[in-house]
């Protein structure tokens, strides 16, 4: 995907987070790194793995099932995080009218305190720049196409267990 989409996307969101204040304090940001067994991540978008090379806060960037995962110290430059960072705990969805739009992210029910307040918890204005973000994306078909993939990954966790 074109490094300049991926730099529209984040503009989009700017500085903007799901709450007023950092929210990594509620959860001693347990989204920011791998658990004890090296699991955890994000998903970055295509062209993100380039984009951090250098940053020293990158712990690993390992193969996943349609995109490389990435997992990180704890802490980053977060002007330089990936749009998998940016947008947690949303996800994307298709809405009734076919464009793109978000919702709680499933995975997210297991570490983010936030999800229980609902997407009406969130700051609205956060939302809204998520749903603008992903929409960039959308434009690019190499960005559409990855879209798809994240919406089936996450909707395998919506599934029930039995």
């Amino acid at each position: 995907m074109d490094r300049n989409i991926l730099l529209k996307a984040y503009a989009a969101i700017g500085a903007r987070t799901p709450m007023f204040t950092d929210c990594g304090a509620l959860c001693g940001a347990v989204c920011c790194r791998a658990d004890e067994d090296g699991q955890g991540g994000v998903h970055l978008f295509p062209g993100e793995s380039a984009m951090l090379r250098n940053c020293d806060w990158v712990d690993a960037v390992k193969p996943g099932s349609f995109a490389p995962i990435m997992t990180c110290i704890g802490s980053c430059e977060r002007e330089k995080r990936p749009l998998g960072c940016r947008i947690f705990p949303l996800t994307p969805v298709r809405g009734r009218s076919g464009r793109w739009t978000v919702r709680l992210d499933a995975r997210a029910r297991a570490m983010c305190p936030l999800v229980g307040s609902g997407i009406g918890g969130l700051d609205p204005e956060f939302v809204r720049a998520v749903r603008d973000a992903l929409r960039i994306i959308a434009e690019d078909p190499e960005g559409e196409a990855f879209l798809e993939k994240w919406l089936r990954l996450e909707e395998e966790y919506r599934k029930p267990l039995w």
